[in-house]
C-alpha cells in the first residue's frame, strides 16, 4: 500500500518538479562569471542539506550517550548509508570529504567567492544562531528564506516530514537538476570546472542510482499506511520544492542585475 502511495505523491509532485528541471536559471548561465554566480548562491542549499540529513540521523538512530538500539534497523541503515557517502564521500584523488568541502573547493577552482560560506561557518563556530550567521554571511534574501524553511522542517522534529523533505525535496530531483546544469560546461570552461563537474557527476550517480532509492523507503518506513502521514509528507515536499524554484528565482534575478550593470 505505501508503494502505491510513493507513486501518488510523485504524480502529485510531478509539475513543481518539472519546474525545477526546467526552470530558466541553467539557461542563463552562459559565462564563468554567470557561474560564480550561482554558485555562490547554491552553497548555502549545499550546506543546509547536511543540517537536514543530520536531523534524520538524530531522529532515527542513537546518536546519544549511552547508546541503545533506536527504531528500526532497516531504518537506521538506509539512513547511516547515506551519511556515509554525503558526509565522508571520496574527491577526486580518493581522499575523504564531504559534499560541502567538495564544493567549496569547486567555487575556489572556478574563482567563486567563498569568503560568505565561511563567514558562516565561523559565525556557526562561535555559537550564533542560523539566522544570525545568515546575516553575518551577509547571505542573499532568496537564499535565507529556503535555509529558513529548511530549519524550519528540522524544527517542526518529525522524522517523516523531515524525511520527505530530503527525499523529494531533494534526492529524489537532484539528478535531473544537475543534469540540466551540467550540459557541457567541462568543454566550455575546460580545466576551470573539473572539481564542480566531479561533484555534479557524483552527485547523479548517488541520487538516481542509490540514495533516491533508500529515501523512498526511508518514506515508506516512516509514514506506512497512514493517510495522515502521508497527507503531510505531500504538503511539505510540496513546500520544498517551492522553496527551492523561489531560490532559483533569486539566483536568476542575481544573474539579470549582474548584466545590468555591466
Amino acid at each position: 500500500m505505501s508503494q502505491d502511495f510513493v507513486q501518488q505523491l510523485q504524480a502529485q509532485l510531478q509539475p513543481a518538479r518539472q519546474r525545477m528541471v526546467d526552470h530558466a536559471v541553467y539557461r542563463r548561465l552562459e559565462t564563468l562569471a554567470d557561474l560564480r554566480v550561482f554558485m555562490e548562491h547554491h552553497v548555502y542549499a549545499v550546506w543546509d542539506f547536511m543540517s537536514l540529513l543530520k536531523a534524520l540521523q538524530r531522529e532515527l538512530t542513537c546518536v546519544e550517550l549511552p547508546w541503545v538500539p533506536k527504531g528500526n534497523p532497516a531504518t537506521r541503515r538506509l539512513i547511516n548509508d547515506i551519511v556515509l557517502e554525503e558526509e565522508t564521500d571520496l574527491d577526486p584523488e580518493g581522499q575523504p570529504t564531504s559534499h560541502f568541502e567538495l564544493y567549496l573547493r569547486a567555487m575556489r577552482e572556478a574563482g567563486a567567492d567563498t569568503a560568505p560560506a565561511e563567514r558562516l561557518l565561523a559565525a556557526l563556530a562561535e555559537g550564533a544562531s542560523v539566522p544570525a550567521a545568515l546575516a553575518a554571511a551577509q547571505a542573499p534574501a532568496s537564499v535565507q528564506e529556503f535555509v529558513k524553511h529548511t530549519f524550519g522542517v528540522i524544527a517542526g522534529g518529525q522524522p517523516h516530514a523531515i524525511a520527505a523533505a530530503f527525499t523529494f525535496g531533494r534526492e529524489d530531483v537532484i539528478p535531473d537538476m544537475f543534469r540540466s546544469l551540467i550540459a557541457d560546461l567541462g568543454q566550455r570552461f575546460p580545466g576551470q570546472l573539473d572539481t564542480f563537474t566531479y561533484y555534479l557527476n557524483r552527485h547523479i550517480e548517488l541520487d538516481e542510482d542509490h540514495h533516491a532509492p533508500l529515501a523512498h523507503q526511508m518514506v515508506r518506513d516512516l509514514c506506512g499506511t497512514d493517510p495522515a502521514r502521508w497527507q503531510q509528507a505531500g504538503d511539505i515536499a510540496q513546500q520544498g520544492m517551492a522553496a527551492r524554484i523561489a531560490l532559483w528565482d533569486g539566483i536568476a534575478a542575481a544573474l539579470a542585475q549582474e548584466k545590468t550593470v555591466a
